[in-house]
């Protein structure tokens, strides 16, 4: 089976089909967050570190960092972005132990973020237009990291799910001419909104079955994407996440702070057997019982992972 390693200092994870779904917190990122953003260009920090903590403590496996601030002061992101991305990368991975997932659209600041990086981080992303191609995968070979792949090319993003799937083997195949084997290529098909293209859902699900057995790459997407512009979307999402993992989806970039689509995601989870006997489910039970006792999520969750690291080391004392 198919294995991508990412690596902090201290910690690895696993993204394959034989392991439990790896979620990748998105909230350090400032797109449609104004106050964030205008923090960011301010020097504060604040936001970030909440995020950061609250993340980890409410389940997320690694955490991606984006740095995409226009600044008002000066609106050129290819001298902004990049000592931004190593000052927040330099930040967050010294306040939680998970593995970073390095995002920008910049060539440069993902390069700083690189450069700063402890460990193995994931980097986001690769897409099949030829320039990012040239830029990108040499960085990837450079720095021995994985890569997501994004299916779209110099056409744009196609509504075909052939296109898509065409788009994300040149990719692995150009990969390939670079020495990137195929475990270190995370495929991310792109979910198009149920609400505007009522096939959405099965579409993925077929792309994502495609790409695991004809290409042998994990997969990821913006979990979110699905109920974009509907009503109730937590609950559209927390039905989409199983479907996906069921048809082979092995992570998505999504807010962990959500207990409905993370309790979707932790009984997916049990019922393919990648949490023996029932222990995260259980975990995760006691944080809910929290919660209605009061707590807030994140205080539950992180609460609830300390008494059981507590109990793992009376255990083996």
């Amino acid at each position: 089976m198919t294995r991508t390693t990412i690596e902090s200092k201290t910690k690895t994870v696993t993204i394959g089909f034989d392991v439990p779904f790896c979620v990748i917190g998105e909230r350090i990122n400032p797109t449609g967050r104004k106050k964030l953003a205008a923090e960011l260009e301010a020097g504060d920090f604040s936001t970030v570190e909440r995020d950061a903590l609250e993340q980890v403590a409410c389940g997320a496996m690694v955490l991606d960092v984006n740095a995409g601030v226009v600044y008002n002061s000066n609106p050129n992101p290819n001298e902004t972005e990049p000592p931004l991305m190593e000052a927040m990368i330099r930040l967050v991975q010294g306040l939680v132990d998970v593995p970073l997932c390095i995002d920008s659209s910049v060539p440069g600041a993902l390069e700083a973020g690189l450069a700063a990086a402890e460990g193995r981080p994931l980097l986001n992303s690769v897409t099949g237009e030829e320039d990012r191609l040239e830029l990108v995968l040499p960085l990837v070979k450079k720095y021995n990291v994985p890569v997501v792949a994004i299916s779209n090319d110099d056409t744009g993003i196609s509504m075909d799910p052939e296109v898509r799937f065409e788009v994300a083997r040149k990719i692995v195949q150009r990969a390939a001419d670079f020495g990137i084997p195929a475990q270190d290529i995370v495929v991310d098909p792109l979910v198009m909104p149920v609400g505007a293209l009522g096939d959405a859902g099965r579409q993925v699900f077929t792309l994502v079955r495609r790409l695991r057995d004809e290409l042998g790459v994990n997969t990821t997407c913006g979990a979110s994407n699905i109920s974009f512009g509907l009503p109730n979307r937590h609950g559209i999402n927390a039905a989409f996440l199983p479907m996906a993992i069921g048809a082979g989806m092995t992570s998505a970039i999504m807010n962990p702070v959500r207990s409905v689509e993370m309790e979707a995601i932790r009984a997916a989870n049990f019922l393919m057997n990648h949490d023996p006997n029932g222990t995260e489910w259980i975990r995760f039970a006691r944080v809910l019982e929290a919660v209605k006792g009061g707590q807030d999520f994140a205080t539950a969750s992180a609460e609830v992972a300390a008494a059981g690291r507590a109990g793992r080391r009376r255990s083996r004392g």
